[in-house]
């Protein structure tokens, strides 16, 4: 891992506002720098690299392949984790609430659990 690679990671694994992420995560074809599968969020971090022309459409590429599989991307530029940590560890928690609370107002509530049988007739519940 980059220094900030490892900065951030050292952040991430004290599982800042309850949320656990993984480093090196395979995805498909991609290793992700970091991923919640609590909330489906990859997290990249981009150095200077990533800025030129042939690495910027390879990342896009992933990118869509990742919302192609429901997987949101945040991508964290290397300098921002060297000046600031302690915001970016704050946004990312900020990222994965707001999609644990979006996850949870689209995912419908079952009835009843189908694998134990429908549900009783009005006057027999047990």
């Amino acid at each position: 891992m980059s220094l900030p690679e490892g900065l951030l990671w050292r952040e991430l694994r004290k599982r800042p506002g309850g949320f656990k992420f993984r480093r090196q995560h395979p995805a498909g074809v991609y290793v992700l720098d970091f991923y919640c599968a609590a909330v489906r969020l990859a997290i990249e971090v981009d150095g200077f690299a990533h800025a030129t022309g042939g690495v910027a459409s390879s990342d896009a590429r992933r990118s869509a392949w990742l919302r192609s599989q429901q997987v949101a991307t945040t991508r964290i530029p290397a300098k921002l984790i060297l000046d600031d940590l302690s915001a970016v560890v704050t946004r990312i928690v900020e990222i994965c609430v707001d999609r644990a609370k979006r996850g949870r107002e689209n995912t419908p509530v079952p009835l009843h659990h189908p694998a134990d049988g429908p549900p009783p007739r009005a006057g027999e519940e047990a």
